[in-house]
C-alpha cells in the first residue's frame, strides 16, 4: 500500500560521518522512487544524506537493504549503511545477522566496543564485473595516475598517491566518475601509505560527492592496496570522519568499526504527496 498521505517513520545514521536516512519498510509500506529520493537528499529542503536505505523483510534473511544515492540513482552496495543497520538490527536481542542486498547476502556481527562488523563479499577483479567498458589490465589502469579497478558490488577507481590530503577532491573526483572506461560511473578513491598496513584515504562518491567516510571505498582501496603489494590483507583506513579496519580473507572482505543512531523522526505525509506529485 502506498501511503503518500500518512506520516513516514524514519532513522538518522552514519558511520565516520557517511550519513543516512534510513526507512524501515517492514512496519510501514510505501514506494519509493528517485523523486522521493532526491527530495530528501536535498541538504535545504529535505532531510539530507550520502545515501537512502529501506530495510525490508525477507524470508531468506534477516531482512533485505537497498540503497539510493543522494542523487536518486540505485546502489547495490553501500558499506557504512549496511553496518549502521546491522548495528539496529542486533540491538534487537541477536548476534549475527544476514542482510540481503543486491550485491548478496552479506554476514555481520557484533565486533564488541561499540563496533559492528560486515562481510562486504568477496572483490570482483575480472573487467566485465567491475564493470568496464572493456578489457583492460584492473591493476593498472589506462588512465593518467596509474589507478586500480575494483567491484564491491558497485564501482572502484583507486588512484595511490603522494599525499590524499593536497589531492582537490571537488575537481578530481567527478572528472574521473564520469570516465568513459565506466559505463555506470565509479567511486574514486585517492590513498596513501601511512605505515605498515596503515593507509589514509579520502572518497568521490558517485552520485553523491565528497563524503566523509566510505565502507565500500574501503574495502576496494584495501583490495587494491594488497593487490599492487603495498600492504597486506588487514589493514587500518584513515578516512576524513575516522577510521576502519579492513580484513581480506578467504570468505570475503570484512569490514569493522563505530555507527552511530543520531535521531529518529517522521516525514510528513503531506510533503510526501507534494514532492512526489
Amino acid at each position: 500500500m502506498d501511503m503518500l498521505s500518512s506520516d513516514l517513520p524514519f532513522m538518522k545514521m552514519h558511520g565516520l560521518g557517511n550519513d543516512f536516512v534510513v526507512i524501515d519498510r517492514r512496519r510501514r509500506d510505501i514506494a519509493i522512487g528517485a523523486a522521493l529520493v532526491r527530495a530528501l537528499g536535498d541538504r535545504h529542503r529535505g532531510i539530507g544524506f550520502d545515501q537512502l536505505a529501506v530495510i525490508d523483510a525477507d524470508p531468506g534473511a534477516d531482512a533485505r537493504l537497498t540503497f539510493w544515492n543522494a542523487d536518486g540513482t540505485p546502489s547495490a552496495a553501500c558499506g557504512n549503511a549496511t553496518r549502521c543497520i546491522a548495528r539496529y538490527l542486533l540491538d534487537e536481542d541477536d548476534s549475527a545477522l544476514v542482510l540481503r542486498t543486491e550485491r548478496g547476502d552479506l554476514a555481520a556481527r557484533d565486533a564488541g566496543g561499540g563496533r559492528t562488523s560486515v562481510n562486504m563479499g568477496a572483490p570482483f577483479l575480472r573487467w566485465d564485473a567491475v564493470p568496464l567498458a572493456r578489457e583492460v589490465d584492473l591493476d593498472h589502469l589506462p588512465i593518467d595516475g596509474d589507478p586500480v579497478a575494483t567491484g564491491m558490488g558497485n564501482p572502484h577507481c583507486t588512484f595511490f598517491v603522494a599525499d590524499a590530503c593536497a589531492v582537490d577532491l571537488e575537481k578530481f573526483g567527478p572528472a574521473h566518475e564520469h570516465h568513459a572506461l565506466f559505463p555506470e560511473r565509479t567511486n574514486v578513491q585517492v590513498a596513501h601509505l601511512v605505515g605498515p598496513d596503515h593507509l589514509r584515504m579520502r572518497v568521490w562518491e558517485r552520485g553523491v560527492g565528497v563524503t566523509l567516510a566510505s565502507g565500500s571505498s574501503s574495502c576496494a582501496t584495501a583490495v587494491a592496496a594488497a593487490r599492487r603489494g603495498l600492504t597486506g590483507r588487514r589493514v587500518r583506513i584513515d578516512l576524513d570522519g575516522g577510521t576502519l579496519e579492513i580484513d581480506w580473507r578467504e570468505d570475503g572482505v570484512w569490514m569493522t568499526g563505530p555507527t552511530a543512531h543520531v535521531a529518529d523522526g517522521v516525514i510528513r505525509g503531506d510533503w510526501i504527496g507534494a514532492v512526489v506529485r
